[in-house]
């Protein structure tokens, strides 16, 4: 069971990942800002530096969250902290996506997914 904590958590990462690529590379396409994000063409100046600084919140996320996948075998303690902490922040963070705007309950629901099942994967390991 161990080895689909791993999987999952690593899978949430790689979402992540993707979330920072959008925020913070391809924010100023205009199928990125405004057709996911939702933001209008003159908006975005102004919303830019905050979805750069999101980005990169996703992926420290992701990249916490990688690092405990790689440790929780030869360094239980450190890796399990790692997986719970960057998972349960993801999770968070997805609960507070659509809690603040029912109109990104699917982004909320991508991004919030995987990080629900490694936590429920994780609760038989604990």
């Amino acid at each position: 069971m161990l080895a689909v904590v791993q999987i999952l958590a690593g899978l949430a990462a790689l979402i992540h990942l993707y979330i920072f690529t959008l925020e913070s590379l391809r924010f100023t396409d205009r199928k990125v800002h405004a057709g996911l994000f939702l933001v209008d063409d003159t908006e975005l100046e102004a919303v830019k530096p905050w979805a750069f600084n999101q980005g990169c919140y996703n992926l420290f996320l992701a990249i916490g969250t990688l690092v405990g996948v790689f440790l929780v075998r030869p360094c239980p303690a450190a890796g399990w902290a790692l997986i719970i902490m960057g998972c349960g922040s993801m999770l968070a963070a997805a609960a507070v996506l659509v809690g603040t705007d029912r109109r990104f309950a699917k982004a909320a629901a991508s991004q919030g997914t995987l990080p629900a099942l490694t936590l429920l994967a994780a609760l038989t390991q604990l």
